[in-house]
């Protein structure tokens, strides 16, 4: 296998699954591993979960042990930012030390989250969760009998606001769109995440943004909104979302449009540069349509296949789209894209709490979403992939077992 010096910027999961891809496909070069945070290669999902609630350590999102780690013989630059890529001359620059030259460069280098643009965004007490520090910051903040206003209804807020909760926490939900999650779900699921986190004591206000945030002498906080009301508490989570960064690869050149674009062989306008993970942006044919998918499943599938296009493997990633999340004891997960133009199919047993929303467009199943409902999901995924013609009337007996649909 080939000798090149492969470059991976980032170290979350797909700069991790990168990395160890590499080795496991045989890849003998150098690997230069260069990361601006000090941990290994971690996931981030238990961040919002059981890292924030105390039931998991941090090191508990490493995605290997360390024995592992030092296996994989990583040129390994914890704490160190790339600040330019020099595509002339293929070298990267960093924040401290010499350039590192390389032969095929990836960039798993994520996002960061999106910042409250108004006065009183910066004051203590007000916080992001999007890595290892803001969850150990954010955990010690979360305290039995406090007052939490989580501003933004989407995944991570929500869960944010469900282990504030399962804390002993008062938590208030603030989301200026109409509905939760309304970007990413149909109406349906945004009903059913209200009603869900109403059932457990959390106050959801829709329809309002935040004006300003302002700091007592006693250390609490108000949180003015734009429809005039005014929330007191003790802490503010931000969760409105992710700026992919992309930077980098703009000043180098290379086209970018809400992320790094990438083909289905996760290869850049460069063809010795990929990109994988949050910071890509790619032609979803699921979709129909360029989108960056912000999730575990997409970070460690696109840094596996970036890593192994690096390589000059045969490449075409086009995934479904698949997302979950844990709020209270609900796994919500979502297969495919739903959209206003699908027919909806409800499959649910009488009283129960567990059930699948099928999107279909005419008989073919094109998404699926449903709470508790893993095993079922994973047929309804089997539907999609081989979009296959379904009868709407069996697919919503639940007398029908899916494995026979």
């Amino acid at each position: 296998m080939s000798t090149d010096t492969i470059v991976i910027v980032g170290t979350g999961q797909a700069g991790g699954w990168a990395s160890q891809t590499l080795r496991k496909e045989g890849h003998t070069g150098k690997i230069v591993l260069i990361g601006d945070e000090p941990h290994m290669p971690y996931e981030r999902p238990p961040l919002s979960k059981a890292v924030l609630s105390g039931d998991a350590s941090a090191e508990s999102t490493y995605l290997v042990k360390p024995e592992a780690f030092d296996q994989l013989a990583l040129d390994w630059l914890p704490g160190v930012r790339v600040t330019a890529i020099a595509r002339a001359n293929k070298q990267v620059r960093l924040s401290k030390g010499e350039p590192v030259a390389y032969d095929k460069l990836i960039l798993c280098n994520g996002g960061r989250a999106r910042p409250l643009q108004v006065p009183g965004a910066e004051l203590p007490g007000v916080f992001t969760l999007r890595n290892i520090e803001d969850a150990r910051a954010l955990g010690q903040a979360l305290i039995a009998g406090k007052r939490l206003v989580v501003v933004g209804g989407g995944w991570i807020g929500l869960e944010v606001a469900a282990t504030a909760r399962k804390k002993g926490m008062s938590v208030t939900v603030v989301e200026a769109m109409k509905r939760l999650c309304e970007r990413t779900v149909p109406p349906e699921i945004s009903a059913y995440l209200s009603k869900l986190h109403a059932a457990h004591g959390t106050e959801v206000v829709l329809g309002a943004g935040v004006e300003k945030l302002s700091r007592h002498a006693d250390g609490t906080l108000t949180v003015m909104l734009s429809d005039g009301r005014e929330l007191d508490c003790d802490t503010v989570v931000v969760g409105i979302g992710l700026i992919p960064n992309d930077e980098l690869a703009r000043e180098a050149g290379l086209t970018c449009d809400g992320g790094v674009v990438v083909d289905a062989q996760c290869r850049s306008s460069d063809p010795d540069i990929f990109a994988a993970g949050d910071v890509a942006a790619w032609h979803c044919a699921w979709a129909g349509r360029r989108m960056r998918l912000e999730s575990w499943q997409n970070a460690q599938e696109q840094g596996i296949a970036a890593a192994r296009s690096a390589l000059g493997l045969a490449v075409d990633h086009q995934p479904l789209p698949w997302f979950w999340s844990d709020q209270y004891d609900t796994n919500l997960q979502i297969y495919g894209m739903p959209t206003p133009a699908h027919r909806v199919i409800e499959r649910r047993a009488p009283g129960s709490e567990s059930f699948i929303l099928f999107y279909l467009d005419g008989d073919v199943v094109s998404a699926a979403v449903g709470p508790n409902a893993a095993r079922d999901l994973r047929f309804a995924r089997r539907l999609i992939e081989q979009r296959k013609v379904v009868d709407p009337a069996r697919l919503a007996d639940v007398q029908v077992p899916m494995a026979k649909l």
